[in-house]
């Protein structure tokens, strides 16, 4: 077994429910609190030990780059006007030199032509894939603990949680097997399937570590939910010849591909700020005294 060292983040989606905001920023890009979404993730995998980041990207994404680029014009009048404190914070988010790399998808094929994408800058190492959208807050970074999993048992790696069982439909569900040594057996697993048809509500919740062979199973499998290739039947399509285990997530989640999990985690990291909590207490006061809103009127 090879280690852990590349994480794939694919971005390369439209944003559609957080129009008309994302037509002009990327959605990894909208703040909770004071950073992008996509820091958060690009936080995670450097704190799990992962030293490069490819990001797969999609047509008018630049300023995903220019982000994690030096703002030379801006550090200066910061520098200038002794902000000294603000141009180390923002250097200290900018991972070293050469650890991110960028790949375009040209066509909207799904996320497993998106991961498939960076096929080139894999190799024949294991590699991380984590989709932002999954806000993931935890002590322990869980892709560390799905690391360790790799280390210990190999194969490929998913981290699951529980779900809803009437919300199957929105995840890919795995078929467990039996658990040992912090890991689930898994003997199946299907891109949303209806509830009535799922084998269980343990649904795979946007982090993987994956062996390179998925590139191979993802270059030739046939699209499927949705009618795009999914990153879940490439991964099916390997159980012939590597195992799957799933690993459970002790993380609080958030959805932040929807507008109500995107307030939930930004309401969860300004209760957990300081500076913000009192505030937020207030807030809280403030609603609970005015009641819920009349029906047809603006909260």
């Amino acid at each position: 077994m090879g280690e852990v060292r590349t994480a794939i983040l694919p971005v390369a989606g439209l944003g559609t429910r957080f129009l008309p905001a994302s037509k002009a920023t990327p959605k990894v890009l909208l703040p909770i609190l004071d950073r992008p979404l996509l820091q958060y993730a690009v936080d995670e995998v450097l704190a799990a030990g992962i030293e490069s980041v490819v990001i797969v990207t999609g047509r008018n994404q630049g300023s995903i780059a220019d982000y994690f680029d030096m703002g030379f014009e801006l550090e200066t009048k910061l520098y200038d006007r002794g902000r000294e404190d603000l141009v180390a914070s923002l250097r200290d988010l900018r991972p070293g030199a050469g650890r991110i790399a960028y790949v375009r998808q040209i066509e909207p094929l799904g996320l497993g032509h998106a991961v498939w994408c960076a096929r080139e800058l894999i190799g024949d190492s294991p590699f991380a894939v984590l989709l932002p959208d999954e806000f993931l807050v935890a002590d322990r970074p869980p892709l560390a603990d799905m690391i360790a999993a790799h280390e210990r048992i190999g194969g490929n790696i998913v981290l699951v949680d529980e779900v809803d069982p009437s919300e199957t439909d929105r995840y890919g569900i795995i078929t467990p097997t039996g658990e040992d040594q912090g890991a689930i057996g898994v003997a199946s697993v299907v891109e949303k399937p209806p509830p009535a048809e799922a084998a269980s509500n343990l649904a795979v919740i946007g982090r993987y570590v994956l062996e390179p062979s998925v590139m191979d199973h993802l270059g030739s499998v046939a699209a499927g939910a949705g009618g795009e290739i999914q990153l879940t039947d490439g991964i099916k399509a390997s159980m012939a010849d590597t195992p799957l285990h799933a690993v459970r997530s002790t993380a609080d989640r958030f959805d932040c591909g929807s507008k109500a999990g995107f307030l939930e985690a930004t309401v969860h990291m300004a209760m957990a700020d300081p500076a913000l909590r009192s505030t937020m207490y207030d807030l809280a006061a403030a609603i609970t005294a005015d009641g819920p809103p009349s029906e047809g009127t603006t909260p």
